[in-house]
């Protein structure tokens, strides 16, 4: 999530972001509670986190293929391990 998808989901009442500055539908500028707008990111930063961490959808599909055959977890202890690293956070 970055700054401006942060911004609209805090304050419906945002319809423009020019400048780094937030208006609303009358042109009236929109005070933005910087540190709200940051613990938003934050708080879905471990989505970008765990996308990158996670092997490639092929490669998985492979792993589970793989784990049927050979009767192992290889898949399971990949995405547990990607999870483990990348933890959702307590609200």
């Amino acid at each position: 999530m970055n700054r401006h998808e942060a911004i609209y989901k805090l304050y419906p009442n945002v319809v423009m972001i020019k400048d780094e500055v937030s208006y609303n539908t009358e042109g009236s500028v929109v005070t933005v509670d910087e540190t709200l707008v940051q613990a938003e990111i934050d708080k879905h930063a471990y989505i970008e986190k765990r996308a990158k961490a996670y092997k490639p959808l092929a490669e998985q599909l492979d792993m589970m293929y793989w784990d049927k055959v050979n009767g192992t977890t290889t898949w399971q202890d990949h995405i547990d391990q990607v999870k483990a690293d990348n933890p959702k956070p307590t609200e």
